[in-house]
């Protein structure tokens, strides 16, 4: 059976109750026909009972014993003793329980359909000296393919000739595109960032690093462990107390309606409907400051986080190149320099060239438009630019068209690119730039592990030596370095031996292990959209900071869940026992088991105000 299938039914059962309540309190108050108001609870409590019965068989086929046992105990028992108003009150209470929870646990996925999306369908394929487009899983090894600026590889191969200048930021999760030669390797999934090339094909589709990734994800999905409900916890001891009293008040009396009392007043609803509600509230919550949790499950395992594996790039860094550096040379200010490669830039794709027009505009300095432009991949931009020649891109491609090579090259960081800038035939400087480390990143290590982390761990699929550097004074636990999708899974699975782990990236890379993380985390203001289907939550804002926040609130949210059972607990034994005692009979006991309801409830409630930690500060408001 569909979800979607399963949720329309347990609508379809709530509707059902409170129709037969309603009816059958108007057949019995207003036309004065007790007789036919029984039949009317009775049906409308049958429907419950069955798919209950069908539940709790399911369960007990997979070694699972739920408080649904008690449920049912009480509705069959007051059926069976003509109590069929007080049946009727419990299946409402039971069908409205059942339908919150679904909608607490309702996964967000799509079964990674933004993931399949992206895969390409077609390849472009030279045959008797024309091309051709053909399926994809027509490709063979050995095949020659074209490759579109702008097209995703569709499988692996390596490169014929000439130059190509990919995009590999969803495999590698690394922001900056790469420059191949002739002979070099080419990994479907990565987009071509230049002009058009030609590559031969090693591999079929199906065994291509691309197909490779969604077969990961679809593994990890299927392979993570269920998670009980925080109700059913309690429910083998719950259940023993309920029959244990029920029975012992049948025996010393001889009445089985003390039994039946017993029974109705201790349906667990204050567990069925507490828990879900105040999970749900946290899960509202924990939406306000853009953290989107896909349901309580997650929010649960949000609580008990021992492990965290960060992804390096869009993650610790911002994920976009940004200045660190300018240096002019003499006639020339920052702001000259910035300004002249910016103003050539306007036309350019590159991530780099784009990131260099936003800083510009941020400075506030006036661009001109360029003439004439025309852009190398992976080189640099000539173009004429207020009736001189202007040059941007590498030092090496910037000397060679000014012949000014009088400025040594600077020392640059790992992870760095040096972008020169010429003019006529002298260079005017330098910018440095890079993906840095998040002002926030530092803070939000500390928070998380005040709020009871253990381990944080780097997991990234760039070099060593950026990793390093990134790392700094992070204070991390371990580094991992040049990883491929599969050893970043074997990362996650690794540290889940310590402790339930959390995961956080952006790109298709990271999927397969957000995907087998007891919580995985994705930046989805600009990460993949694979990414973001593949995990539990997903940050709507560009801020790190969120994940301390997400944490806080679903620490608060099961606290005031746990909080509220063992009071509905508490208030339904003592229940209990007045029933065994004679001075609760079934009707009166199911209305006082709705007062107890109301009042787990509205505790559960609480957590829609969980005070949060934002900025340094604590909240009780939505920013």
């Amino acid at each position: 059976m569909e979800r979607t299938t399963e949720d329309r039914v347990k609508v379809l059962l709530l509707f059902l109750a409170v129709g037969g309540l309603i009816v059958g309190l108007a057949l019995q108050f207003v036309l004065g026909r007790a007789d036919l108001a029984q039949l009317c609870w009775s049906a409308a409590t049958l429907p419950v009972l069955a798919a209950l019965a069908l539940e709790i068989i399911r369960s007990l086929a997979r070694g699972e014993v739920g408080l649904d046992v008690v449920a049912a105990l009480s509705m069959s028992a007051a059926l069976l003793f003509g109590e069929a108003l007080a049946a009727n009150i419990v299946a409402i209470m039971y069908t409205g329980g059942t339908f919150l929870e679904a909608f607490a646990e309702g996964r967000a996925r799509r079964e990674m359909r933004d993931l399949l999306a992206r895969a390409p369908r077609s390849a472009t394929r030279y045959h008797d000296g024309s091309l051709q487009e053909i399926s994809v899983d027509e490709v063979i090894p050995g095949d020659r393919l074209l490759i579109r600026q702008g097209d995703v590889v569709p499988v692996d191969g390596h490169l014929a000739e000439g130059t190509a200048y990919l995009n590999m930021a969803a495999l590698t999760g690394e922001s900056l595109p790469i420059s191949l030669e002739p002979g070099a390797e080419i990994l479907s999934g990565s987009t071509n960032a230049g002009h058009a090339f030609d590559m031969v094909a090693t591999e079929a589709a199906k065994d291509s690093t691309y197909a490779g990734i969604v077969r990961l994800v679809e593994q990890a999905q299927r392979s993570k462990a269920p998670m009980s409900r925080l109700a059913d916890r309690f429910s083998i001891g719950f259940l023993a107390v309920t029959v244990l009293i029920a029975f012992a008040a049948w025996w010393a009396t001889g009445d089985p309606i003390r039994a039946v009392a017993v029974l109705v007043v201790a349906t667990p609803c204050p567990l069925i409907l507490a828990v879900p509600v105040a999970l749900v509230a946290g899960l509202s919550r924990a939406a306000q400051f853009g953290v989107l949790i896909k349901g309580a499950k997650p929010l649960e395992s949000m609580a008990r986080i021992h492990t965290l594996v960060l992804d390096k790039t869009g993650t610790l860094t911002d994920g976009r190149p940004q200045i660190t550096r300018i240096h002019a040379e003499a006639g020339y200010s920052e702001d000259d320099v910035l300004r002249l490669a910016a103003s050539l830039d306007q036309l350019s794709k590159h991530p780099m060239a784009q990131a260099l027009v936003a800083a510009a505009e941020a400075r506030g300095l006036v661009l001109h438009l360029p003439a004439q432009t025309e852009e190398v991949p992976g080189e640099g931009v000539v173009g004429m630019l207020e009736g001189k020649p202007v040059f941007v891109g590498g030092h090496g491609f910037v000397t060679a068209r000014t012949g000014d090579a009088t400025l040594a090259i600077p020392a640059t960081e790992a992870g760095s690119v040096l972008v020169a800038v010429g003019v006529g035939q002298r260079l005017a400087g330098t910018i440095l730039m890079a993906d840095p480390v998040r002002a926030d990143a530092r803070a939000m290590l500390r928070g998380l592990r005040d709020e009871g982390v253990k381990r944080l761990v780097l997991a990234t699929g760039d070099r060593a030596a950026v990793a390093e550097r990134i790392a700094g004074d992070l204070g991390l636990d371990a580094i991992h370095a040049e990883l491929s999708p599969d050893r970043k899974v074997q990362i996650v699975l690794e540290e889940r031996k310590r402790g339930p782990v959390m995961m956080v990236g952006d790109g298709v890379n990271d999927a397969p292990a957000l995907a087998v993380a007891d919580v995985g985390v994705a930046m989805g203001a600009r990460g993949a959209a694979a990414s973001a289907e593949a995990a539990d939550v997903v940050l709507l804002v560009d801020r790190i900071d969120r994940l301390r926040l997400g944490i806080v609130i679903a620490k608060r949210a099961r606290a005031i869940a746990l909080q509220s059972v063992m009071v509905g607990i508490g208030l339904s034994v003592v229940a209990m026992l007045a029933a065994a005692f004679g001075y609760l009979q079934p009707v009166q006991g199911a209305l006082l088991q709705e007062a107890i309801d109301v009042a787990t409830i509205l505790n559960a409630l609480r957590a829609l105000r969980i005070p949060v930690p934002v900025e340094g500060a604590v909240t009780h408001r939505a920013t």
